[in-house]
């Protein structure tokens, strides 16, 4: 994380420069991705819309399928390898579209990097399955460029790279905060609810329970949980709140209130927040204003790691999903033929 605050103020200043020139200049401006990469998609989102520069939002497979691209367009493509099917077939048509790629990722030697008018290569080795390093680096990058193109991010550099630093200091407490805890529990339905940035956070943390865990979880607005949803909320459910740093703290502290009051154990990720309003609270150092995202992913990551152990399960391996998804077919990549006698 810290080199890829460095390499964007540093060695990738010009690409990033590049492409906020691009962004302001376009009248359509979409952002895409694809699993970790759609995450890391829906937090730089919120960067965009705070900036006054609101982006069209739609998923890798959803933009190349389901949507006519409009001519002009800048496309904001992000993948970590920069070899998933949806991105590179997306390459095709935004050429035939008229449309402008710029590509983040971390793989130079990717079609998306070759192929996209400008490239931002976020330095680190990739995973070895599940996106961590990449997430993060991939993260900072599509923020960077989104504050950039907005409201501008050499002034949020220098408080970005403390936060990271800082944070960098807290996983050891972390973790023994989550080994001491009864929070995690092997088989308990779990729910992640949060706003603005940490949405991203929140979708990212279901994917590392389905992923890492290989058990089902639910992720959703906070707002959105209390139209409706709230009706499953039982005894002994698992619940894990993002509290922004400025935006509906009050309201949200209220939410886990009662979630604790209706049975469940509640999961607290934020910045100063009183130790008593759930069951596990994770303290978050300071970050810039709006920027809270990029650190509060770590807590979850390791209450992942932790999970997966208690489980049983190896949160470093696939048993379906491939490294790389690069084909469209089934699960497994292999063409299934239809039976002659199907109805």
């Amino acid at each position: 994380m810290q080199r890829t605050i460095d390499y964007l103020m540093g060695p990738g200043r010009q690409a990033l420069q590049q492409a906020s020139s691009l962004i302001r200049s376009a009248r359509d401006v979409v952002v895409t991705g694809i699993g970790a990469s759609w995450n890391v998609a829906l937090s730089a989102g919120t960067l965009f819309s705070l900036g006054g520069r609101p982006a069209y939002m739609q998923e890798a497979g959803e933009l190349l399928h389901f949507t006519a691209i409009p001519r002009g367009s800048v496309i904001v493509a992000i993948s970590r390898t920069g070899r998933s099917i949806e991105i590179v077939q997306l390459l095709a048509k935004a050429e035939a579209s008229g449309a402008t790629i710029i590509g983040i990722t971390n793989s130079a030697d990717s079609p998306l990097a070759r192929e996209s008018a400008v490239a931002i290569v976020a330095p680190t080795m990739l995973d070895h399955a599940i996106s961590v390093n990449a997430y993060s680096t991939l993260l900072i990058a599509a923020s960077a460029l989104a504050s950039s193109a907005t409201t501008g991010f050499a002034s949020v550099a220098d408080p970005l790279l403390r936060a990271v630093r800082e944070g960098g200091q807290c996983l050891e407490f972390w973790q023994e905060e989550l080994e001491e805890s009864g929070w995690l529990t092997n088989g308990a339905p779990y729910y992640f609810l949060a706003r603005g940035g940490s949405l991203g956070t929140c979708h990212e943390a279901r994917l590392l329970w389905e992923e890492a865990v290989k058990t089902p979880a639910t992720a959703m607005s906070t707002s959105g949980f209390r139209h409706g949803p709230q009706e499953i909320v039982r005894e002994g459910m698992r619940f894990c709140l993002w509290i922004d740093q400025a935006q509906m703290r009050d309201q949200d502290l209220s939410v886990a209130h009662d979630l604790r009051e209706l049975g469940a154990s509640v999961m607290l990720i934020g910045e100063n927040l009183p130790r008593n309003a759930g069951n596990l609270v994770c303290l978050l150092p300071t970050s810039p204003p709006s920027w809270q995202f990029v650190i509060d992913v770590l807590p979850i990551q390791l209450a992942a790691e932790r999970l997966s152990r208690l489980s049983g399960v190896d949160c470093d391996s696939f048993r379906i999903c491939s490294y790389v998804v690069e084909d469209e077919h089934g699960l497994s990549g292999k063409k299934a033929e239809a039976s002659p006698n199907a109805d």
